[in-house]
C-alpha cells in the first residue's frame, strides 16, 4: 500500500494551492481585459462601431424575414461613350470633385430643397448588401432642432476633445482649426444626418437582416458628397462621437437606427476660409498589377 510521508503531503498541497491561484488569476485577467481595452479607446462610440463582420444573432427564427426567392431580371440599358468622350468626362468629374472641400463656414441664405430631394436621391442610388439599402437620410430645416442638435453635440463634443480622444488625436486636428464649437450647426440651412439601419422590417413585421449595413451606407454617403459639389453646394463631414442616442430620441428615429454622419449643407459664407492641404498624388493612391 502506498504511503504519503509529510513531504510529499505538503508538496501536493503546495501544487494544489498554485493551481487554483492561477486559475483565478486566469479568470480575472479574462474579465479585466474587456474593460482594459474599453478603457484604453474611451472614445469609441457604440453607434459608430461597424457591425459589417459581426454575425446577426437569430435569437428567434420565427422573428426573421425569409429573403425572396424569385425576383424578376430585365434587359440591362447602356450608354457607351466613344474614348475621347470617356477621358473628358473622366476628367471634368475629376476636376469638380478635386474642388470639394471640407467647409466649416456656412451662410444661412436659403437654398432649394428641390435640390436636397435630389442628391438624396442619388445617394439613395448606391449598392447595398442584397440590395437592402440600408439608410435613413434625416433631413433638418427648423431652427429649433437645429440648435438643439449642436446643443447635444457640443455638450459632447467638449468632453470628447477633452478627455475621450486623446492628445495625439486633438494635436492632429489643430491644423484644421476645428474644436467643439459647431456654429455651422445652427447657420447651415439644411442638416442631413445619416443613420444606418442594423436590421429593416417586413411588410409583416418580421425583422430583414441587413447585411453589410455599414459599409452600404458609407458607399451612399460617398455619393451623396459628389451629388452636393455637383450642385454646388457645401458640407463638411461629422461623425459626433456619443451623440447618436440623444440625437436619435430628439429626431423619434427607432432603436434599429444608428448614427453614422451628419452634414450641415449649404453654400459657403463669405469669409469662409479652408486649410490648405495637398491630396496625395496618383502615384501614391494607385497600384496596378
Amino acid at each position: 500500500m502506498f504511503l504519503l510521508t509529510p513531504v510529499l503531503v505538503a508538496v501536493v498541497c503546495i501544487l494544489t494551492v498554485w493551481i487554483f491561484k492561477n486559475a483565478d488569476g486566469a479568470t480575472k485577467r479574462r474579465e479585466e481585459e474587456p474593460r482594459a481595452r474599453a478603457e484604453a479607446r474611451p472614445w469609441v462610440d457604440e453607434d459608430l462601431k461597424d457591425s459589417t463582420d459581426a454575425p446577426q444573432v437569430e435569437e428567434d427564427a420565427d422573428e426573421w424575414q425569409e429573403s425572396e426567392e424569385e425576383v424578376e431580371h430585365v434587359p440591362f440599358s447602356h450608354t457607351r461613350y466613344p474614348e475621347k468622350e470617356m477621358v473628358r468626362r473622366s476628367q471634368e468629374f475629376y476636376e469638380l470633385l478635386n474642388k470639394r472641400r471640407s467647409v466649416r463656414f456656412i451662410s444661412n441664405e436659403r437654398i432649394p430643397m428641390e435640390v436636397i430631394d435630389n442628391v438624396i436621391k442619388a445617394a439613395g442610388t448606391a449598392p447595398s448588401g442584397a440590395h437592402t439599402e440600408p439608410w435613413t437620410f434625416v433631413v433638418v430645416k427648423d431652427p429649433e432642432v437645429k440648435h438643439r442638435i449642436r446643443e447635444i453635440i457640443e455638450e459632447e463634443e467638449e468632453i470628447n476633445y477633452l478627455k475621450r480622444m486623446g492628445p495625439r488625436w486633438v494635436t492632429d486636428l489643430k491644423k484644421l482649426r476645428t474644436n467643439w464649437i459647431k456654429e455651422y450647426l445652427d447657420t447651415a440651412p439644411v442638416l442631413i444626418l445619416i443613420f444606418k439601419q442594423v436590421h429593416g422590417f417586413a411588410a409583416n413585421g418580421k425583422k430583414k437582416i441587413h447585411y453589410y449595413n455599414e459599409i452600404s451606407v458609407s458607399i451612399a454617403c460617398g455619393i451623396l458628397l459628389a451629388a452636393l459639389q455637383n450642385a454646388g453646394l457645401v458640407t463638411v463631414t461629422t461623425t459626433p462621437l456619443n451623440c447618436g442616442p440623444r440625437l436619435r430620441v430628439l429626431l423619434d428615429r427607432p432603436a434599429n437606427e444608428k448614427l453614422l454622419m451628419l452634414l450641415p449643407v449649404g453654400y459657403p459664407s463669405k469669409e469662409a476660409t479652408v486649410p490648405d492641404l495637398p491630396r496625395k498624388p496618383l502615384d501614391q493612391i494607385m497600384v496596378t498589377v
